[in-house]
């Protein structure tokens, strides 16, 4: 039975939630997936630090109600931090980054997968942050240490577009795409649709958890610029910055729009997109778009994410499913390692 020791960075929403699926399904994934998990570190900026060689259990991390620096109590724990020390001593075969996205320079982030990738060990991330802004030099890493960089969860949370398009969709002719990449931003027009008006919208977001106190990074589109970028680098073979996508939000939207667009059969959605032009360069854009009712992303309500990638072959393969959620986007996690797993060991018995 293959056995991959884990240390999760940040224990926040996301691997948190990862840490009830491994208290929950580690038997069933031992069967299922031919591996299990065993959790040996956990860092957090808030609770401090916690490395165990043996194993730490997962049903107590999620039980406890730890204070401030509460990992101090815990056998191998520290009321700090230290995630450099962690990430490159702790006995770990993966490393599970799921801080927050900084949206400038992707640090501490980028930081986190440079030592877990420089000290041998695989990465795993939900944090757009390192994936739209240090992708290329990331995965030069990880290919010189003979480990990998996985990264499903940046976008669309457990919906895998990227690891679908570019296996299930090779050789279709991958030229363009284009999605509602945003729960939140989707939800508040929705709401919008119903009669609300924009804050009335973005308050209910709030109360039931699909935005948070600062909405402007939903609302104004910078969320789903990085994920643009993401998705264009990776399925586009593009090189571009988020200074390189334009990026116009929903606040300026009334109820008024909503409604002439209804008149006339259309819904406003914020749309992320890019193409390849015939010259062969890649234009994306982040901006709000008035689409007709029969349009395959029209019908996509509430915090639901979708896109569509345009093909040759096949013309629009359009994908829908949850693009946040703390379960949801722990599952990419999952599927990461799945991922990872495929690779070092299925592979390698084929080859035998």
């Amino acid at each position: 039975m293959v056995q991959y020791n884990i240390a999760l960075i940040g224990f926040g929403g996301v691997n948190r939630a990862f840490a009830e699926l491994v208290a929950e399904r580690n038997n069933r994934w031992r069967t299922e997936l031919g591996f299990q998990l065993n959790i040996v570190a956990v860092t957090d900026l808030n609770l401090g630090s916690v490395v165990s060689a043996n194993g730490i259990d997962a049903r107590m991390l999620i039980e406890t109600r730890f204070e401030r620096g509460g990992f101090a109590k815990l056998s191998g724990g520290s009321a700090e931090a230290d995630n450099e020390q962690v990430i490159r001593q702790a006995p770990a075969d993966i490393v599970a980054e799921a801080t927050f996205t900084n949206p400038y320079d992707g640090e501490p982030a980028v930081s986190h997968c440079r030592w877990a990738l420089e000290s041998g060990r695989h990465v795993i991330t939900t944090n757009k942050g390192p994936v739209a802004l240090a992708a290329a030099d990331l995965k030069a890493l990880a290919r010189r240490n003979h480990v990998s960089f996985e990264y499903e969860g940046a976008v669309m949370s457990g919906t895998p577009v990227i690891r679908m398009a570019k296996t299930m969709l090779a050789g279709s002719g991958l030229n363009g795409f284009e999605g509602i990449l945003n729960g939140t931003s989707n939800f508040v027009l929705g709401r919008m649709e119903s009669g609300l008006g924009f804050s009335e919208a973005i308050g209910e977001a709030q109360a039931l958890g699909y935005a948070e106190a600062d909405p402007t990074a939903d609302v104004e589109g910078h969320d789903v610029r990085l994920k643009v970028v993401i998705l264009a680098n990776e399925l586009l073979g593009a090189t571009l910055t988020p200074g390189d996508v334009s990026c116009r939000g929903i606040s300026s939207l009334t109820v008024g729009d909503i409604e002439s667009a209804a008149k006339e059969r259309c819904r406003w959605k914020l749309i992320g997109s890019a193409i390849r032009g015939e010259d062969g360069r890649i234009e994306a854009s982040v901006a709000p778009r008035r689409l007709a009712l029969d349009h395959p992303l029209a019908g996509v309500g509430g915090a639901i994410n979708a896109v569509s990638i345009n093909t040759d072959l096949l013309g629009a393969v359009t994908v829908t499913g949850p693009g946040a959620g703390r379960v949801e986007t722990a599952y990419a996690l999952l599927s990461d390692i799945v991922a990872i797993h495929r690779a070092v060991h299925v592979n390698k018995e084929a080859a035998e």
